[in-house]
């Protein structure tokens, strides 16, 4: 089969990992990619024009479209290829438009969760017109204050505060200021839920499901999870509070009503589904949907599955996805995130990359990097390279990934140090 993955990620060399080692991988084409794809397919820049995008599938004959970020399916790719007769035969990896909404509106993924007897947080959502009565109902919540911006971000729309007049100070921002622009048109005022994180991803054909492994990931750029959100410094799979008898509750509380309410709203969607979860005392709650794999977590998921992912794909676009035998590896995977200094604020791009090559046992998934002219890799991101290990625990694959970030040089490189450590003190 001919394969076609839309991103420029380590989530997308992650998965185009997986894709390569597939006995039915004919031939992988990458859309933009980044330095480190090059070994794993042709790399091309189609950019965001689905009718290019169209174009090249039917000229090189692609038989599996996967999307791997949201936007693209929040604006309607999937929509886009079923509608045309030259491309509604190419098997889409990635729900319709109306389906992406889960992600692509707070406000609409809260409503679905609510319908369907989902457990989540109290909500209500303002738009800039109700900004008076947005500020008396965060009275009526207690600290801390969650925020999030309706519509999508770049993960940044959600901010929690921990005074009422920060709160309102903030709420301000958005909706008066668009501070995130047209995705703060509305905001979504949650209640605070204390608990751990964890992240739950499942394989949908919109009627079967199968369960991939789950893992932690680590959003603030400081140790102890401390200043400003990320797109994820590190993640770990598996969660170790993520037992039998809590996953159990996930499947039976969240999963199986998930599926069904898009069934009965006939919400047509095919391919990953996010689910950020809060163990609130063991008890599992949705934070947010995400209509794509996670990014660290894919790092330390994608590794650990050891059955064929292009079947899976097959089987999806086919419906029979309950044909599939998900194999998972035991091990611990774990994955740390090397970014640019200042990030995720203000951070100088272009900087020589070197010591990958001394690397070993372990994955060197590339997120923000480019080969310049003489063949040298520059970073070109704020999130520059995850270095993933597996080990038979997780102090064994951390300590691992660790020495080889270690042999990892450029100007700047930032990274947090304590990935997984609150996991280790639930061992202890």
């Amino acid at each position: 089969m001919k394969i076609l993955l839309l991103g420029s990620g380590a989530r997308e060399h992650a998965i185009a990992m997986k894709i390569r080692e597939s006995r039915l991988c004919e031939e992988l084409f990458i859309s933009p990619a980044n330095a480190g794809m090059i070994s794993e397919g042709v790399c091309v820049n189609l950019g965001n024009d689905f009718e290019k995008i169209k174009s090249f599938a039917v000229e090189q004959g692609i038989d599996i479209l996967v999307v791997g970020n949201e936007q693209p399916l929040v604006d309607g790719i999937a929509d886009s290829f079923a509608s045309d007769e030259h491309t509604r035969h190419i098997n889409v990896i990635g729900p319709k438009k109306a389906a992406a909404m889960l992600e692509g509106s707070k406000d609409f993924a809260k409503e679905f969760m609510f319908k369907n007897n989902i457990p989540t947080a109290r909500y209500r959502t303002f738009g800039k017109e109700d900004l008076n009565e947005a500020k008396q109902f965060l009275k009526t919540m207690n600290p801390p204050y969650v925020l999030k911006a309706d519509g999508l971000a770049a993960g940044k729309g959600v901010v929690i505060l921990p005074t009422l007049e920060e709160a309102e100070a903030e709420l301000d921002a958005m909706l008066s200021q668009a501070k995130f622009g047209d995705a703060s048109a509305k905001v979504v005022i949650e209640e605070f839920l204390s608990g751990i994180e964890c992240s739950v991803f499942v394989l949908t054909d919109g009627k079967h499901y199968k369960i991939l492994p789950e893992a932690k990931d680590y959003k603030r750029i400081g140790e102890g999870d401390t200043g400003l959100n990320t797109g994820g410094m590190g993640s770990v799979s598996p969660v170790v509070f993520a037992d039998k008898e809590f996953m159990q509750k996930v499947e039976d509380r969240i999963i199986r009503p998930t599926i069904e309410g898009l069934q009965k709203d006939n919400l047509e969607y095919r391919g990953f589904i996010f689910i950020g979860l809060m163990s609130v005392a063991g008890e599992p709650y949705v934070i947010e949907y995400n209509v794509r794999m996670g990014d660290p977590e894919t790092e330390s998921v994608m590794p650990r599955i050891e059955s064929d992912l292009v079947e899976a794909f097959d089987l999806i676009g086919k419906g029979e996805l309950d044909k599939y035998e998900m194999k998972i590896k035991s091990d611990y995977c774990t994955t740390v995130m090397l970014v640019s200094k200042g990030y995720p604020e203000s951070y100088e791009k272009g900087k020589v990359m070197s010591g990958m090559d001394l690397c070993e046992d372990c994955f060197l998934f590339h997120a923000g990097t480019k080969a310049d002219e003489e063949g040298r890799i520059l970073t070109a991101g704020g999130r520059v390279i995850a270095v993933t290990s597996f080990g038979k625990t997780m102090q064994e694959a951390l300590a691992n990934c660790y020495r080889q970030a270690e042999k990892i040089d450029f100007e700047g490189k930032t990274l947090r140090r304590d990935i997984g450590k609150d996991l280790m003190n639930l061992l202890k």
